[in-house]
């Protein structure tokens, strides 16, 4: 049995869910309030476990390769350049540390079109205004205003709420869990024609981290992960992530200085404290950031939204189809989901508080600490979280 789907949010999870749903035989609509289907100008580093979930939608090694260049995790500076903790130099040599450097409008780009051809309908200028989330014997309904302003409902037998930090399902189905501000604010840009360091490289300071890596020939994505107060209004973004990283390593320094001042964009951090107590109620599944929404110090939001969506696909849509009740095929999927990104969630935290959101006092003892700490035993703690695979089909 197949059935029908609608996924509301047209960002990573929710192309990646879609797709996944088509593959499995559903028909999917994709319901996206922007006017058009996008990502923002910043790069996003592949690890392999979402190289692993890209795999398990369709996308082959070439077509993953033509995203961005092959780079790696080469470790951890200080703010003056020094290195605190050092990892191998070849990729090739140590999988765990093995990234792709991706500009998020090509992935978003090749998420789409992988989408579309499988026949996914996208809606756009789509704004969800309520969600029934149906049971057993009820469909689940989903209500949405047009371009035009007009009322629509739609329901169908499965509602995957892929809305983001500031999901409208998880508001309407959960609304005692609201997002944090995690006390960070973060500056990106891609720099065209900028050719810098060819690894991901990251630099802890007081309370700040900046961090940049290749995403094409001649293009370099950096970002700038800083504390501030929520809600902070620059009159020029450049010009403060100038100030604010001056005195920095000089590579650093060089990477903002070379950038556009119209390419830099920023936005305040805010997480799913916890994340939801369930990813599921009546017909809908959670998956994403309105899921889970973590702090970016694991480097796994991604990620784990193109886990979720090969879930809902490889566990919901085919476990129904191989003859499962909906009700237990979303179970599969809360167990099967919650328990890893309750623990990235976790880690992302404690990754927090031991290196970017470390304040000036403790930075001597945690780089001292840090610089004995084997790399062989960092990279065998990333195996738990990269060495993640697609769950076979029923």
């Amino acid at each position: 049995m197949t059935g029908t789907a609608i996924v509301v949010g047209g960002g990573i999870g929710g192309l990646a869910s879609a797709v996944a749903l088509a593959e499995a035989g559903w028909g999917a609509t994709v319901l996206e309030r922007a006017h058009r289907l996008g990502e923002v100008g910043a790069g996003v580093a592949l690890t392999p476990n979402a190289v692993a979930a890209l795999g398990g939608l369709g996308l082959d090694g070439d077509a993953v390769a033509a995203m961005g260049p092959r780079t790696w995790a080469a470790g951890t500076w200080d703010a003056h350049g020094r290195s605190i903790l050092r990892l191998p130099d070849d990729p090739a040599a140590d999988a765990d540390t093995a990234l792709r450097g991706v500009h998020r409008a090509w992935l978003h780009g090749a998420l789409l079109e992988r989408a579309r051809a499988l026949g996914v309908d996208v809606v756009t200028d789509a704004r969800v205004t309520s969600v029934d989330a149906g049971g057993p014997a009820a469909p689940a309904r989903v209500q949405h205003a047009d371009r035009a302003g007009s009322e629509v409902e739609r329901e169908a037998d499965l509602v995957v709420g892929a809305d983001g930090v500031r999901s409208a399902v998880r508001a309407a189905l959960f609304p005692d869990h609201l997002p944090a501000y995690s006390g960070f604010s973060s500056w990106r840009a891609v720099v065209p024609g900028l050719s810098a360091e060819p690894s991901l490289r990251q630099y802890w300071g007081a309370r700040a981290e900046f961090g940049s890596m290749p995403v094409s020939d001649g293009a370099t994505y950096w970002y700038g992960y800083v504390a501030m107060p929520e809600g902070t209004r620059l009159d020029d973004e450049h010009a403060a992530a100038v100030e604010r990283f001056a005195g920095w390593a000089p590579e650093v320094q060089h990477v903002i200085a070379a950038t556009p001042p119209g390419a830099v964009i920023r936005h305040d951090v805010h997480h799913l404290p916890g994340g939801l107590p369930r990813y599921v109620r009546g017909r809908v599944v959670m998956v994403g950031d309105a899921a889970h929404a973590t702090l970016p110090t694991m480097g796994q939001g991604a990620a784990t939204a193109l886990e979720d969506g090969v879930c809902v696909g490889r566990i919901v849509a085919a476990g129904v189809a191989s003859g499962q009740s909906l009700g237990a095929a979303l179970a599969a999927y809360d167990a099967a989901r919650r328990p890893r990104c309750r623990a990235l969630a976790r880690a992302s935290v404690v990754s927090g508080r031991f290196g970017s959101h470390l304040g000036p006092r403790w930075q001597g003892v945690r780089n001292a600490l840090m610089r004995r700490t084997p790399a062989s035993a960092v990279t065998r703690g990333t195996r738990a979280v990269m060495g993640w695979t697609p769950p076979a089909l029923p």
